[in-house]
């Protein structure tokens, strides 16, 4: 198996959920007590929070292309970024690793794709939900994209950062997020791209509304695992 290098921080939520999976899934795919071969980067979230609300995503992108380099040089052969919103600057990383450099849009589409649904809305960050670079990276692999609302994208992404990334999970915000689903679907998506770790904490579940839901997290660590194993 070849070592996996996990770039992460954003938030530790996040990052011990892709902790868990990555393990989780070698088990099965190997059996009997094999865990995954990984490094793990974690940065300090506050610094990189700072970052985003200041627009200094060029200098956000700088840092984590050098933490990047540790994972590296400390023999990753696979390389994934543990954060949606943090792939904003993930052309960096993409630049210098190339195919050891594992996009979670990518492989996030290709789940999409091969479900055969073609119109997905996206959760996550205020970030990722009005900005185009995650939305366009879908609509590369011939998806169409639908956002929330302004309203409901400000709903969703004040409880990521006020609750789920510290650790907190209330059945009223579980229950805002399904009406702002229903609201997708309603508005004629065939699916939904879970696009924020901490979204698939709180929502644990593989369809709702008669649709599929995309967890993007789990998405990436298969193709990671799927990509440390290959010849």
């Amino acid at each position: 198996m070849r070592r996996i290098g996990v770039l992460g921080g954003m938030s530790w939520e996040s990052t011990a959920e892709y902790y868990r999976l990555l393990n989780e899934i070698t088990a099965k795919r190997l059996g009997g007590l094999h865990s995954a071969d990984l490094l793990l980067r974690s940065v300090d979230f506050a610094d990189i929070e700072e970052m985003q609300v200041a627009g200094e995503w060029e200098r956000a992108g700088e840092r984590l292309a050098e933490e990047a380099a540790t994972l590296s040089d400390a023999g990753a052969e696979v390389i994934v970024l543990a954060t949606n919103t943090m792939h904003k600057v993930a052309g960096a990383l993409e630049e210098t690793y190339g195919e050891r450099f594992l996009h979670l849009g990518d492989t996030t589409a290709a789940a999409v794709n091969a479900s055969g649904v073609r119109r997905v809305g996206l959760l996550g960050t205020g970030f990722t939900m009005s900005q185009p670079f995650y939305a366009d990276r879908l609509r590369g692999h011939g998806l169409e994209v639908t956002v929330p609302t302004e309203a409901d994208q400000e709903t969703v992404h004040r409880i990521i950062y006020e609750e789920l990334c510290l650790g907190t999970f209330l059945d009223s915000s579980r229950q805002a997020y399904l009406e702002v689903i229903d609201r997708l679907v309603a508005a004629g998506c065939e699916g939904v791209v879970l696009g924020c770790t901490e979204i698939e904490l709180l929502l644990p579940i593989e369809t709702y509304a008669g649709v599929p839901l995309f967890p993007t997290t789990r998405l990436h660590c298969e193709a990671a695992i799927e990509a440390a194993l290959s010849d």
